[in-house]
């Protein structure tokens, strides 16, 4: 039986894998994570001769959103080339499992893990680049489509 604590787990301890153990993990360690989310569709549905005056609520189709990944730039091309997969109509090589892992805040435990199964990318979006100096970090956005999120 799991144990539960009174304080919540900070969002800062994160790991993400793309493929693990596939060999084709991304590099680069990413800073946010967001769009974690799950949804049913209800279908409202009353018949005539129902005595009382209200709906029926039914359960229809489940969907997962879509999931945003930032990392800073780093020069690796891996994002790239699985967006070219799509691109090229290798629908069977993008689609890839990505696993999220909340850490402890030892980093010894994963505490809870989400795992987004046939995701693929859709947009990318690169860095903003100002001239007028600063100490920001050059991001790049991954969005992916996933079809089911499932939680450990």
């Amino acid at each position: 039986m799991p144990t539960f604590r009174e304080t919540p787990y900070s969002a800062f301890n994160f790991l993400v894998e793309v493929e693990p153990g596939q060999g084709t993990e991304v590099q680069a360690g990413f800073s946010e994570v967001s769009g974690l989310n799950a949804e049913i569709t209800v279908a409202e549905y009353r018949a005539g001769n129902d005595k009382v005056n209200h709906v029926r609520k039914i359960p229809g189709i489940h969907k997962s959103g879509d999931v945003t990944l930032k990392r800073g730039v780093i020069g690796a091309q891996n994002l790239h080339e699985w967006l070219q997969k799509l691109r090229d109509g290798k629908l069977g090589e993008a689609k890839r499992n990505v696993v999220i892992k909340l850490l402890n805040e030892e980093r010894t435990d994963t505490v809870v893990t989400w795992k987004l199964r046939g995701a693929m990318p859709i947009k990318w979006t690169g860095p903003s680049l100002t001239a007028k100096g600063g100490g920001d970090v050059a991001m790049e956005e991954l969005v992916l489509s996933v079809e089911m999120i499932e939680q450990e």
